[in-house]
């Protein structure tokens, strides 16, 4: 899996409005959960990047990232967007 097929996923929960689905629960709670979620994921990959072990540190990278997501499709923006701003950047 990639970060595009995450993402596919985040978007195909969103489509189907699965009850029990995470990612519709952090959705239905708005911004200030996602954003708050989002800091926690950051503070422990930090924590584990500083005195973890590398695998700690790529399991809170994956957290962070799904959240990171979920923060993008909350505010309706996709990775195209993202990606045009990234090559801007070059």
């Amino acid at each position: 899996m990639n970060i595009e097929d995450l993402f596919n996923i985040i978007e195909s929960r969103v489509k189907n409005k699965n009850k029990n689905s995470y990612t519709n629960k952090l959705l239905k709670l708005g911004p200030k959960i996602i954003a708050q979620k989002f800091g926690e994921e950051a503070n422990e990959l930090v924590i584990d990047y500083l005195k973890g072990s590398k695998k700690r540190t790529i399991e809170e990278a994956v957290d962070v990232i799904y959240h990171f997501l979920v923060m993008l499709k909350s505010k309706k923006i996709t990775l195209e967007e993202i990606n045009k701003e990234l090559s801007r950047r070059k």
